[in-house]
């Protein structure tokens, strides 16, 4: 029997796809976000704000210092935080630019907090089976093949397959008849 090109050992057979990831944890600009908010709560070290974050995923993720460090450069580099050295160690503190900042992004940071919940229960392994996380990643895989031979037509197409689909996930498991 002929595998399907989406069966996960056929992916992990292409191109070198074997290799497994966890979760993203931060969508892009969230770390960044997340990172200025937590030092206008209070002025912080690089590795204060590693543990804090952390606590918010209850200990089942922590970043990297390759991660928070070059955030935080960038940040100052911005001059939405400055930083001094004591001991050492920088210690980050917002400035006026990173408060407007931060006062305009708040619908954001609302969204990243919402995202870090569903992360800390995706990552202590509540949120998917590997069964469905595997079918997410074969969807996923499906649309990188489709790159470049979008018409039209096979925009609805796909639009309307991926909504359909995300409907009846939504509504829940289907009603069975009453058996009598």
């Amino acid at each position: 029997m002929k595998q399907s090109p989406y069966h996960p050992d056929a992916l992990r057979q292409e191109g070198g796809r074997g290799r497994e990831r966890g979760p993203r944890i931060f969508a892009p600009g969230d770390l960044k976000l997340l990172l200025l908010a937590l030092i206008a709560e209070a002025p912080r070290h690089g590795y204060d704000l590693i543990r804090h974050i952390e606590s918010l995923f209850d200990g089942a993720y922590s970043p990297s210092p390759g991660v928070i460090y070059p955030t935080l450069t960038f940040l100052e580099e911005s001059e939405l935080v400055s930083s001094e050295s004591a001991a050492g160690k920088k210690r980050y503190s917002i400035t006026a630019a990173g408060e407007a900042s931060l006062a305009e992004q708040s619908v954001a940071l609302d969204g990243v907090r919402l995202r870090i919940e569903l992360s800390k229960r995706a990552l202590r392994g509540h949120d998917r089976p590997a069964e469905i996380h595997e079918a997410v990643a074969n969807l996923r895989h499906a649309l990188h093949l489709h790159h470049g031979r979008w018409t039209t037509e096979e925009i609805e197409r796909v639009r309307t397959l991926l909504n359909d689909t995300a409907r009846a996930i939504s509504n829940g498991p289907a009603a069975r008849p009453n058996e009598e």
